[in-house]
C-alpha cells in the first residue's frame, strides 16, 4: 500500500507514532540493562512500522499488559502488542498473530501436582499477573481453584512465594527464568494455553489503517523479520505464527 498523508493521520493523529510497549512479557520487550531503553521484538516491529510509514516513533513503556491495552483503547498511544482475547477486543482492532507463546504452570519441587489437569481443584491458589492474557483466560476456565493477582507478570513468582500459593501461571520463559533464580521450583509439563500475540490499533484508525496493518504483519512474518528478531534477542520457545496466504 502507498503511504499517504491520510494513512499517516489514521495511524498517528498527533504526528508522532506512539507505540505502547509492555515490559511485563519478556518475550516481547525488556529494559536494556546498559542504557535503560526498552529493547526486544515489539520494539523492533514498532521501529519498522514507523520507518515504513515515514513517522517519528515514540515508545511509551508500561509494566503490565492491562495498562498497555488501556493506553491504546483510550488513544493515549496509537498501537501496541497484545495477546488476542475477547475482552481486549473492545475498542481495539487486532491484526493476525505474529508470535505464539506458551502459558505454563509452576509449582514447588515437593508439590503433589504433576499435570496441568490437576491444577483446577478447590483449595488451590493460582497466582497470575493482573490483566494478563492468562489472567483473562484462567478467569474464564478455572472452576474450582482460586485466582490471586500479582500487580505485574514479572511479580507472579515472588507473589507465589510470599503468599504460599500452590501454583504460579504465566509465560513459560518468564517462569523458567524465575525457576533458575529460585531453588526448589519446577514447571509442569506441557502448556495450559497458547497465547496469540498480535498488534492492535484503536478503533478510530479505521479501514485504511487496519488494511495497512494487516499487510505489514503478513509481510514481517513472511519475510522472516519476526523470526530474525526472535533469534537476535535470544528468545527461545516462542514460535512465529503462520497465516493463510490465499
Amino acid at each position: 500500500m502507498q503511504v499517504t498523508e491520510a494513512l499517516q493521520r489514521a495511524f498517528a493523529p498527533t504526528g508522532r507514532l506512539r507505540a505502547s510497549i509492555n515490559l511485563g512479557n519478556p518475550i516481547l520487550a525488556t529494559r536494556n540493562p546498559s542504557g535503560g531503553a526498552p529493547t526486544g521484538v515489539s520494539v523492533d516491529l514498532a521501529t519498522e512500522l514507523a520507518q515504513r510509514l515515514g513517522l517519528p516513533l515514540e515508545l511509551v513503556v508500561f509494566d503490565a499488559a492491562g495498562k498497555s491495552v488501556e493506553a491504546v483503547r483510550s488513544e493515549r498511544t496509537d498501537f501496541g502488542f497484545f495477546a488476542i482475547d475477547p475482552l481486549r477486543g473492545q475498542g481495539i482492532h487486532f491484526s493476525i498473530p505474529y508470535v505464539l507463546i506458551e502459558g505454563s504452570y509452576l509449582v514447588r519441587e515437593d508439590s503433589m501436582l504433576m499435570e496441568n489437569g490437576q491444577v483446577d481443584q478447590a483449595g488451590h491458589r493460582v497466582v497470575v499477573g493482573k490483566g494478563s492474557a492468562y489472567d483473562l483466560f484462567l478467569t474464564r476456565e478455572l472452576r474450582h481453584a482460586e485466582i490471586i493477582r500479582a500487580p505485574t507478570s514479572p511479580a507472579v513468582v515472588d507473589t507465589f512465594i510470599a503468599e504460599g500459593a500452590e501454583v504460579a501461571a504465566g509465560v513459560r520463559q518468564q517462569l523458567e527464568a524465575d525457576a533458575g533464580r529460585l531453588a526448589g521450583l519446577r514447571l509442569l509439563p506441557g502448556r495450559f494455553m497458547v497465547i496469540r500475540q498480535a498488534m492492535g490499533l484503536p478503533d478510530r484508525g479505521g479501514p485504511i489503517a487496519f488494511e495497512y496493518l494487516a499487510v505489514f504483519v503478513k509481510d514481517v512474518i513472511g519475510s522472516g523479520f519476526v523470526g530474525a528478531a526472535l533469534s537476535r534477542h535470544g528468545i527461545l520457545g516462542a514460535a512465529v505464527a503462520q497465516f493463510d496466504e490465499n
